[in-house]
């Protein structure tokens, strides 16, 4: 089958390892479906992959992606939830299942004809969204939920403030649609001109140049920068605030700055993809507001490199989404 797989690694030349065309497809295991995929979107894990992070050389070639929406073999239309864990390990979440993995890791991915998971990882896809829509919630989109909804500690009904660092980002990009769509007030930053503009045109309530100074403090900022953007991050918060991270783009060791962590009391606290449940949840949340993924482009999956070389330049705001073949 048509497939985009990682054949070798290369840190620092991530593309060189990328091949488009035909692939091996596994048979399911017990209790797995496979899944015809109808539309998948590109992650920066896919790019960690290719440059060897969470992905050995001896597990190659791995058919890549972790985001799809298909039709099952009985016609079912369905979310492919790309955590492969045990919720009983995890203490209720698969997300802290010390064995868990993502597709592509451990198991061929999403961005091929067809992909195989275990019937608990498929969600009903509404007839509400489409093909390309419900690919793109499975990664950047239920990380971004979890860090806002499950994990920023901010009001339920609305009415928190928030910071967004790195306007543009797949989750950023998310969370600041998830957080307005929830009623709370939203800052965002970025280094680019372009990126600040569409964010304001999203909805962000201020949108600043990276060390801005806000109105005010926030009740929780949404990191997923790191190292240059983690002083503003510390100084952004109120007292008592949350700091909720889930990656580290620009470095992942800034000066921790503890002495203002203790004296205000701050929690950092760390975000990883979400739970089945959280889909189902974020599914509902959609449907309920009516917020939608924001899509830069849909290209067949025969174009794959393409999509990988905008992902790598960063060119983009929004979802980059692939088509098989129909």
């Amino acid at each position: 089958m048509l497939a985009a797989a990682a054949m070798s690694l290369h840190p620092d030349s991530p593309l060189d390892g990328l091949a488009i065309g035909e692939q091996p497809e596994s048979a399911p295991l017990d209790g797995w479906v496979t899944v015809t995929v109808r539309a998948a979107s590109l992650n920066h894990h896919d790019l960690f992959s290719l440059r060897g992070v969470g992905l050995p050389a001896d597990r190659l070639p791995m058919i890549l992606g972790c985001d799809a929406a298909g039709v099952t073999p009985d016609g079912q239309e369905v979310i492919v939830h790309s955590v492969i864990g045990d919720p009983a390990a995890g203490g209720g979440d698969e997300t802290l299942d010390p064995k868990r993995t993502l597709l592509s890791e451990l198991y061929p991915g999403t961005l091929a004809e067809r992909v195989a998971v275990p019937r608990r990882n498929l969600i009903p896809k509404p007839a509400g969204l489409s093909w390309e829509e419900a690919a793109c919630l499975p990664t950047a989109w239920l990380t971004a939920y979890r860090m806002v909804v499950s994990r920023a500690g901010l009001p339920a009904g609305g009415g928190g403030t928030v910071l967004i660092q790195g306007a543009g980002g797949g989750v950023a990009t998310a969370a600041l649609l998830i957080a307005k769509a929830a009623g709370h007030t939203v800052f965002v930053t970025s280094r680019d001109e372009t990126k600040r503009k569409r964010a304001a045109a999203l909805g962000a309530d201020e949108v600043l140049e990276p060390g801005a100074r806000l109105p005010r403090r926030v009740d929780a900022v949404i990191e997923t920068v790191g190292a240059a953007t983690w002083g503003h991050s510390v100084k952004a918060v109120r007292p008592g605030g949350r700091i909720v991270v889930s990656g580290a783009t620009s470095g992942p060791n800034p000066p921790a700055d503890l002495t203002r962590i203790f004296f205000l009391q701050l929690s950092v606290i760390g975000s990883t993809m979400g739970s089945r449940d959280e889909l189902v949840d974020l599914v509902a949340f959609v449907e309920r507001t009516g917020v939608r993924p924001l899509i830069h482009e849909v290209r067949p999956l025969a174009d794959a490199r393409a999509a990988f070389e905008q992902l790598l330049g960063g060119e983009f705001f929004g979802k980059l989404i692939l088509r098989p073949p129909a």
